[in-house]
């Protein structure tokens, strides 16, 4: 699954992990402080301020953005050149080139939705100025804050868009990688249950599904990153919470709490998934396996082998349904009431008029990110159950090819004869 994609996995992830860590320590250490020297922003129209210069916190803040961004473009492609040199692999432009890029998109949008929650701050206030008193805000105010929310959103937009199309191609090569590799050995993985739908549709949907999980999983971090710091600042405007009272740096303790809460209540609720999301990939295996044979061999797909098998269908399928349903009790109950908690805890400030409208934005939007980011396995529940069916299917195949076991729940399902 991912020696076929990745060169050496258990040496390229660790170094990964290694090389964003140092990459993160030299930044903050003091590679941030190097942009006047090293930064060609000025190519592009954002110079640093020359010394001594006055210039507005504005122009400063976007040159050291552009510094930001240079930075991370060369950490990833000296990385990228270094397991190049040292792991040679058929894949490595799609594996670790591409991985690079997909990376740098997501954290960039990030860094535009960062750039917004600053634009909400600021429009609400000029909108609750206009609002208390007339003519306090001009109509060219107004409009240039709706030009400035544009131009960030066109960007997004189109970064979305490109890295939609890249994944898309980045998803499909991993399947090609899978595909190639199981295909090699098909004589000796042919006779597991359903060994043709495993190769033909477990590669795409695994590859599928861990892009997805993975992407996710970096942009919660990566907003926590961002957003963390900014909620943390926000913080000081809310002096206490309802029933608790005053609390360091509120709002980050509500939403740590919170999003606890949440994950082991949707981990307790979801426990049984996984398995029954497996075996139900082997009875409809089983199933649709015999209705193939049925079409050239008239002995097979008897109706009461079909009967018997569509029964086991039929069973899993309920008790699936019924495990999802108090599954789903508690996860969109929890979902539900996480879009009343940041304004309950807001309240006492709120009644107390100790923000502002633009303020009370920054906080809400913030909060949702923060939460988000830590509510990361209750909203991907479902596709992680999915995702662990599917590796149990092809880890069966790694297993074969490795002379190891076969799981225990490979064998549960029997053929039943005519």
């Amino acid at each position: 699954m991912f020696a076929s994609f990745f060169p050496n996995p258990r040496l390229f992830f660790p170094a990964a992990l290694l090389w964003t860590a140092l990459s993160m320590a030299v930044w903050y250490g003091f590679a941030r402080d190097l942009g006047p020297e090293l930064s060609v922003g000025g190519l592009v129209g954002f110079p640093y301020p020359p010394p001594g210069a006055s210039a507005t916190g504005v122009a400063v803040e976007t040159a050291r953005d552009i510094w930001l961004y240079q930075y991370m473009i060369a950490a990833g492609a000296i990385f990228v050149g270094l397991v190049g040199w040292l792991l040679p692999h058929r894949w490595f432009r799609w594996s670790v080139a591409v991985s690079a890029v997909v990376i740098f998109f997501i954290w960039f949008q990030v860094q535009l939705d960062v750039m917004i929650n600053n634009w909400f701050g600021t429009f609400y206030n000029l909108v609750q100025q206009a609002l208390t008193k007339p003519n306090a805000v001009t109509q060219q105010q107004f409009y240039a804050q709706i030009w400035t929310f544009a131009g960030i959103a066109m960007v997004y937009i189109t970064t979305a868009v490109l890295s939609a199309f890249v994944t898309s191609h980045y998803v499909f090569r991993w399947r090609t990688a899978m595909n190639d590799y199981y295909v090699a050995n098909w004589h000796r993985l042919r006779h597991i249950e359903g060994a043709s739908q495993r190769i033909q549709e477990d590669t795409q949907r695994f590859a599928t599904t861990l892009e997805q999980l993975g992407s996710s999983l970096i942009d919660a971090l990566m907003t926590l990153i961002a957003f963390l710091p900014i909620l943390w600042g926000l913080s000081v405007h809310v002096k206490e919470l309802p029933l608790v009272g005053e609390v360091p740096q509120a709002l980050v303790f509500v939403a740590v709490i919170w999003a606890v809460i949440g994950t082991v209540g949707l981990a307790l609720a979801g426990i049984r998934l996984p398995g029954l999301e497996f075996r139900n990939q082997r009875v409809e295996a089983a199933y649709r396996k015999e209705l193939v044979l049925g079409e050239d061999d008239h002995d097979r797909a008897r109706p009461p082998t079909l009967e018997s098998l569509f029964r086991d269908v039929r069973r899993n399928y309920f008790r699936l349904y019924f495990n999802f349903l108090y599954f789903n009790i508690v996860r969109y109950g929890y979902l539900q009431a996480s879009a009343l908690v940041a304004y309950t805890a807001l309240g006492p400030s709120i009644v107390a008029g100790g923000l502002t409208l633009g303020v009370m934005q920054q906080i809400i939007r913030a909060f949702g990110r923060v939460e988000n980011s830590f509510q990361y396995l209750v909203r991907s529940w479902p596709t992680i159950v999915t995702l662990i069916s599917i590796y149990k299917r092809l880890r069966a195949f790694e297993a074969l090819m490795a002379d190891e076991p076969l799981g225990a729940i490979e064998s549960e399902v029997a053929v039943p004869q005519p």
